[in-house]
């Protein structure tokens, strides 16, 4: 489904920030690949070794249930159960020298989180997964 007949909820408030260099990011990507029509998706998912890990993709299946909304002239979408874990994020996106460029995600809910930044753990339990 397009995002032009989309009929995602679009959000009341705005629970997903996404800065300047993301969005620049983000809509090079999509001229690069001709992907007219997509969305920055971001969602978590269960496989970190924190407990959670975060995920993008370049996605145009818009569901029913996901909250979209637009920033920077990108159109961003979290489904209903990621969005609780990922509601006041920051999406930025970093070039550095010695690590490489990509997104970052910046979780205000996160009470520990990886060496690798990749995964998260939004519970007070002391795990032994290396989380910081």
């Amino acid at each position: 489904m397009s995002l032009a007949t989309s009929s995602a909820r679009p959000a009341e408030t705005q629970m997903i920030y996404l800065t300047e260099a993301a969005a620049r990011a983000a809509r090079e990507l999509f001229a690069q690949r001709s992907l007219e029509g997509y969305a920055l998706r971001l969602f978590i998912s269960g496989s970190g070794c924190c407990g959670y890990q975060y995920g993008m993709a370049l996605d145009n299946n818009i569901r029913n249930t996901d909250t979209k909304f637009t920033q920077h002239g990108v159109d961003v979408v979290v489904d209903e159960v990621s969005l609780e874990y990922v509601n006041g994020a920051t999406i930025d996106y970093v070039e550095d020298a010695l690590m490489g460029s990509g997104f970052k995600i910046e979780n205000p809910n996160t009470v520990s989180a990886c060496g690798c930044g990749n995964s998260l753990d939004e519970t007070d339990s002391e795990g032994g997964c290396g989380c910081h």
